[in-house]
């Protein structure tokens, strides 16, 4: 009898040791997770859906994602931008996903528009339609590092490979999602600068532009991303835009407009040769319009303090005279012209802005882009640093306005 209970005591300790074993090595691994992921666990642990897909309405999901830590842009930087979407796609996966992604980078068709106004109390407003297909979207929030600024930004997750037909499902889609920091198509920071990128449809089959000196390197949407992180003004942004090569993501091609709260703003548009002959993007230069200097555009240009973009080129002399249908979107431009030089560009406030961005939505506006939906509109108040945001023209759905302020960031 004594024998068999110190067997069972001699197995119990053996059954502990090995107990204590996988514990320790749980707790070890536990460990090592927490100290290469710990930001990117918080970052995952956040993504919530705020809305819910609506098929029916062309609607999809809507998340936010508030981003801890400095999600790697200081190496970004450091390690001269990218020159390519595989360089920033290798860059993503080596640095924030850690291996796990395999993503990709599509190549929308987008038609926008956007345009500057002012409050009748003096607020500086940033609005903007993004016009694609049905698609998910993430509202991504980036804290305030050392040097740079907390910014509030919306990403569309099918430029990264999400499927447009889903929910996030699984732990790989939202793993993706963390992408989405490198992948802004408008956004604000707590400097109150605010940006967007538009699409320009340049040459006579659309080419990306594909800059390659002795500067550093960026794409599309990284520019947006520097800006958004480094930029107190105006002028910074464009002094940023002016120290790398630009190469277009997605293999099309796009111009960027820029906007702070003193009230000036600009577009940035790399061009070279006229619309017909412009199949060389590594030949094109950045040229600046300002809201304050373009009267080089046009008397409305000239007579505005208020500046609107749709999907043309600006550029006076890149279009032949007599030839219109090259310039995407300047039917739209004209209508927010129509409607901003009525009042001056002075508007009520952000509802008043964002019922232009309505009259120029896709289903009230003749679709000339084969663009099916508005997929979101934004007004940021670069005065407030605050977003009045409305996913695919549901203005009417008081459950579908959402508004964020930089200081909650």
């Amino acid at each position: 009898m004594n024998s068999s209970r110190k067997t069972m005591a001699r197995w119990k300790k053996v059954v502990l040791a090995i107990v204590a074993a996988v514990l320790a090595i749980a707790l070890i691994a536990g460990i090592a997770v927490y100290a290469v992921w710990h930001d990117e666990l918080a970052t995952l642990a956040s993504i919530t859906q705020v809305r819910p897909r609506n098929d029916a309405h062309l609607d999809g999901s809507v998340y936010t994602m508030h981003v801890k830590g400095g999600f790697y842009l200081d190496d970004f930087v450091a390690q001269g931008g990218v020159s390519n979407d595989a360089e920033l796609i290798a860059f993503i996966t080596g640095k924030i996903t850690k291996g796990l992604l395999n993503m990709g980078i599509s190549a929308p068709e987008i038609g926008c528009s956007s345009f500057t106004a002012t409050t009748a109390e003096g607020d500086q407003l940033f609005a903007r339609n993004y016009d694609f297909s049905k698609t998910n979207t993430c509202l991504v929030f980036t804290e305030a590092n050392e040097g740079r600024h907390a910014s509030i930004s919306t990403a569309d997750l099918q430029f990264l490979g999400i499927d447009v037909d889903s929910d996030l499902t699984g732990l790989m889609d939202k793993i993706t999602c963390l992408a989405a920091t490198y992948a802004p198509l408008d956004g604000i920071n707590d400097a109150g600068v605010a940006c967007g990128i538009y699409m320009t449809y340049q040459g006579a089959e659309t080419v990306p532009t594909d800059q390659n000196t002795d500067k550093p390197d960026f794409t599309s949407t990284t520019l947006l991303r520097l800006i958004l992180d480094y930029a107190d003004d105006v002028d910074e942004a464009v002094e940023i835009a002016s120290s790398y090569d630009m190469h277009d993501s997605a293999n099309t091609s796009y111009h960027y407009m820029v906007a702070d709260a003193s009230g000036r703003s600009a577009v940035l548009e790399w061009v070279g040769s006229t619309d017909a002959t412009d199949n060389d993007g590594s030949q094109r230069q950045l040229v600046v319009h300002y809201n304050d200097a373009d009267a080089a555009l046009g008397e409305a240009e000239a007579a505005s303090d208020f500046q609107w973009v749709t999907n043309f080129i600006l550029q006076p002399g890149y279009y032949a005279d007599s030839d219109e249908s090259e310039m995407k979107g300047l039917d739209r431009y004209e209508r927010i012209y129509q409607e901003l030089s009525a009042t001056d560009g002075v508007v009520a406030d952000e509802q008043a802005a964002m019922d232009i961005l309505a009259i120029v939505g896709r289903r009230s506006w003749d679709n000339d882009d084969g663009n099916g939906c508005t997929v979101h509109s934004v007004v940021y108040n670069l005065t407030d640093r605050t977003v009045r945001w409305v996913p695919n023209e549901n203005f009417d759905d008081p459950t579908a306005v959402f508004e964020f302020s930089l200081e909650d960031v």
